[in-house]
């Protein structure tokens, strides 16, 4: 993307606190708003627009219609303490992932490891928002979702399988922010084929068939056929598996019974399971610390293969997107800011963003 594509400079906290009034203008409590907007801004800093304020329409739409309740009630229904099993009914995902990860932080605290499983949930964003947050309280986090069925089986050609993303964070090493891994088992992740839907962009080959079948470089008919599996019958094999763990084993939807956060009338059923395991249950920080230092290093300074110009470890390229963000102000895809100026001022949010153009 060119950056004749992209907005100039603009605020993040500014855009987090205009999207919070958008939210807060539908019911969502100002904490809630501000975790939700926090999450999406956050996203579009670490160089990720497919799961940032793109999103934000949807979950307008999705609140107007009263199939995700603008006030989130999570119920612990299963308390068997390392374990625990919450109810979302159907609040907004971010509200309560960040409930359920704080509930596997805090029985980790208690017993070395807390695992928590949700169900009736919502869409909650990237993944590794997440995980960096219980990472970030001495923890190794593991994160597993479903979504709405994105590709079909090995084998088939009808989609019943979701693309079901999964993170794993554990604490940085040496000073360094967490080192956190959070992928989708297709090809791409699918918010990135909205994304060059929005941006009128070919998709690359080798990303999605259409619905005939055949190979596609248009994201629409994308979006109505099939994304790929990623590392073909492993990437089906996975996530059919993240589908036990996230659906399945945690009493929500699964397979087809799970609808994405772009249908704006139906229930999302989806459900996520998360693992915080505390570091100091198993080593001593400090070990741990110098361990994760050498293999760090160590990796960073593999010779580099013909073309490339450094090894990154993973979660190391988003924390260098958004220290820059930070500091030199966040661009957006046009489009999305015109859709989200046009957003704020339908919900009557002031805002000093002008249009995109």
């Amino acid at each position: 993307m060119s950056r004749s594509d992209l907005s100039a400079p603009l605020e993040p906290d500014h855009l987090i606190e205009v999207a919070t009034g958008v939210l807060s203008s539908l019911g969502v409590p100002a904490e809630d708003a501000r975790l939700v907007s926090h999450s999406l801004v956050t996203a579009d800093l670490w160089g990720h627009p497919s799961h940032g304020l793109l999103r934000l329409g949807w979950y307008v739409e999705r609140l107007r219609s009263g199939v995700m309740h603008p006030v989130t009630r999570p119920e612990i229904v299963v308390d068997g303490g390392a374990l625990a099993v919450i109810d979302g009914k159907d609040g907004v995902g971010q509200v309560v992932t960040a409930h359920a990860a704080d509930e596997a932080v805090r029985r980790a605290g208690e017993h070395g490891v807390g695992v928590v499983a949700v169900r009736n949930s919502n869409h909650f964003g990237t993944a590794a928002y997440f995980t960096r947050r219980m990472a970030g309280a001495g923890c190794v986090a593991i994160l597993t979702t479903n979504g709405s069925p994105a590709m079909a089986p090995w084998g088939g050609r009808r989609k019943t399988v979701g693309a079901n993303p999964w993170s794993i964070a554990t604490p940085g090493a040496a000073g360094r922010p967490p080192v956190v891994l959070d992928i989708a088992n297709t090809v791409v992740a699918r918010g990135k084929i909205y994304a060059a839907l929005e941006k009128g962009e070919a998709i690359p080959d080798g990303w999605a068939i259409d619905a005939e079948g055949a190979p596609t470089n248009d994201p629409r008919a994308a979006i109505e056929g099939i994304v790929l599996p990623m590392a073909g019958h492993k990437g089906y094999g996975i996530s059919f598996m993240m589908d036990v763990l996230s659906g399945v084993l945690t009493g929500s939807s699964y397979a087809e019974g799970v609808a994405g956060p772009y249908v704006p009338d139906r229930r999302s059923g989806c459900g996520h399971l998360l693992m915080a395991i505390r570091v100091d249950g198993l080593i001593d920080p400090a070990v741990f610390d110098a361990r994760l230092d050498e293999l760090i290093t160590t990796t960073k300074a593999v010779p580099l293969a013909r073309g490339a110009q450094e090894i990154f470890y993973p979660g190391e390229i988003e924390d260098r997107a958004l220290a820059r963000g930070q500091r030199e102000g966040l661009r957006l895809p046009v489009k999305t800011l015109d859709d989200f100026v046009a957003l704020a001022e339908q919900c009557n949010v002031e805002h000093r963003l002008g249009a995109a153009r």
